[in-house]
């Protein structure tokens, strides 16, 4: 298995910060990623009531990168509250994009087709 383009399909929400939260954004980070910093940055505004957003950096959680078999950094989740994974990103992502997936998994049909949402 090539870990570097691993994607969990789902999340135990007790590992993340507000489990009862209906909406997780996980990232999973390296403090020696400059692309991670910025996706982190764009990824930290989509806070609220009903979506918890959680930061994952490798030296202080490793254990939670190896139980989700995360190779490569950053990979940014959005799970529910079951823990299913609805969409994901690898790599570099823009804001545009974050906002209108965790839009589209709120609200299907919610944004334009052709934009990218990070479906799986």
């Amino acid at each position: 298995m090539n870990l570097a383009h691993h994607v969990p399909k789902q999340l135990d929400r007790a590992d993340f910060a507000r489990p009862e939260a209906p909406w997780l954004v996980a990232v999973f980070t390296s403090a020696t990623c400059s692309t991670c910093a910025g996706v982190w940055e764009r990824a930290q505004h989509l806070e609220s009531d009903q979506v918890a957003v959680a930061e994952l950096e490798l030296s202080a959680d490793k254990g939670v990168h190896e139980r989700y078999k995360i190779g490569g950094v950053p990979t940014l989740v959005i799970c529910d509250a079951a823990g299913e994974v609805k969409r994901a990103f690898l790599g570099p992502t823009t804001a545009t994009d974050l906002w209108a997936a965790v839009a589209e998994v709120r609200e299907p049909g919610s944004i334009p087709p052709g934009s990218h949402t990070g479906e799986l």
